[in-house]
């Protein structure tokens, strides 16, 4: 489901006129990109504040209706206030549909429960990895990377490699090697009953 909401063309620009927009509950905000000058804008700062609570807000392509011209974009970048639950600036890069574009996607890490790591041996998930970067046409987006848990077993981990991409989705130089996105971690039970077991077959 696309993601949209309504902006208004901002004329006055200035540290002065954006703190007079945020006091009357407006955040101000930017749209540039696609060979085309930058376009200040206006945007309802609750309507905003409850879209970017959606994971799918960072990782999407959005569609903003600017005075009733659309344009579809997506989002570079959340100025918040030091303190307050307050955004105060936000900044939006126009998509083109046959140009590729790179962007963080969450990775959806599932059915952990019932893993062989911790159904068996009490072991506990550690998600090394939350978000890759990647490259793709609009089209091919993603809104998260699954990353499917059930064969894991206590002394594996999961590696970059053994991530199945959506179709037309690339990854971005992610460093040196081949990164592990997950591991299993021995709870001190899990760890405690080892120990017993080997002390018993010492004594054997």
């Amino acid at each position: 489901m696309e993601i949209q909401f309504k902006a208004t063309k901002r004329v006055e620009q200035g540290t002065g006129a954006s703190r007079r927009l945020r006091r009357a509950g407006q955040v101000p905000g930017v749209i540039y990109g696609a060979g085309q000058d930058a376009q200040a804008i206006t945007m309802d700062h609750n309507e905003l504040f409850h879209l970017l609570k959606k994971e799918a807000t960072h990782a999407s392509v959005l569609a903003i209706d600017v005075e009733g011209a659309r344009q579809t974009v997506v989002l570079r970048d959340t100025q918040w206030h030091p303190w307050k639950q307050q955004v105060l600036h936000l900044d939006f890069q126009r998509v083109d549909a046959e140009h590729k574009l790179h962007l963080k996607v969450p990775l959806h890490f599932v059915n952990g429960d019932v893993s062989p790591a911790v159904k068996l041996s009490g072991g506990m998930i550690s998600h090394v990895v939350n978000e890759l970067d990647v490259q793709c046409l609009p089209a091919n987006l993603p809104e998260f990377i699954e990353v499917d848990l059930k064969d894991l077993e206590a002394d594996q981990s999961i590696h970059l490699s053994q991530l199945k991409l959506p179709e037309g989705v690339e990854l971005m130089a992610h460093g040196e090697g081949d990164p592990v996105l997950v591991t299993v971690l021995k709870t001190k039970g899990a760890a405690e009953e080892e120990g017993a077991e080997g002390a018993e077959g010492t004594e054997a």
